[in-house]
């Protein structure tokens, strides 16, 4: 038996590629390391990452499919900037998913879970006591990463990969419009999702999550602002 192995073929080489890039540009975005509205240049993109445009513009078609990426004709790509409405609907539908996962993710949870996401928010915690930005970016992530270890729990793989995508989207909207320096996902609020499931309370949790993303939703910024001239902005 040779135990020569054979090179992977080019398309899967071209996808691993991809993947890659499109995995690294959308952790930024998620952090809040890439603002709503930046240009994503094909050139420059694929000089940071020392592969071809093709490999760059699937990636970012994949970003485009996700909602995080804008690619505009003649223009580029651009990390997605959520209008007011899109931004309400993502709320919206989080408010409709999110309390059925944690009654799917109820029935799977038992002393090992219920040890391992106190382990989470006790890293959570720990990112709250510290300063400077990217502290806040780790923090921003451990509380969307509480989301998506319910819906893991869920036992529901395409629950899964749609929470996934409401989370990046979510982390768009928190970049555009949130309010307060404080945490965009209450830690304390997590910490009573998870007593409940603890109890056995399942209402009272489901209710519990809906009051978290009521609360998230109540930190931005969702009026609507009329435009106003340039005198009038500067109030001159």
């Amino acid at each position: 038996m040779s135990l020569t192995t054979t090179p992977p073929p080019a398309e899967m080489a071209t996808d691993t590629g991809s993947q890659h890039i499109r995995d690294t540009l959308r952790d930024a975005i998620v952090e809040r390391r890439l603002a709503p509205g930046t240009k994503l240049s094909e050139s420059d993109v694929g000089e940071l990452f020392n592969v071809s445009r093709t490999l760059v513009r699937a990636a970012l078609q994949a970003l485009s499919y996700e909602g995080l990426v804008n690619v505009e004709k003649n223009r580029g790509a651009f990390v997605a900037h959520p209008s007011i409405d899109e931004a309400r609907q993502i709320f919206a539908t989080r408010r409709l998913i999110e309390p059925g996962i944690v009654r799917a993710a109820a029935a799977n949870i038992g002393k090992t879970e219920l040890a391992e996401l106190r382990c989470m928010l006790a890293a959570e915690q720990r990112l709250t006591e510290q300063r400077g930005q990217s502290a806040r970016r780790a923090e921003i992530k451990a509380s969307g990463d509480f989301h998506l270890a319910l819906a893991d729990l869920s036992g529901n793989a395409i629950l899964r990969r749609f929470m996934d995508e409401l989370i990046a989207r979510s982390s768009l909207v928190i970049a555009l419009y949130g309010q307060s320096t404080v945490s965009s996902c209450g830690h304390s609020e997590h910490d009573e999702i998870v007593n409940a499931l603890e109890r056995g309370d399942i209402d009272a949790a489901a209710r519990l999550m809906v009051h978290h993303i009521d609360h998230i939703e109540a930190d931005l910024d969702l009026r609507t602002h009329k435009s106003t001239d340039l005198k009038a902005a500067l109030e001159l």
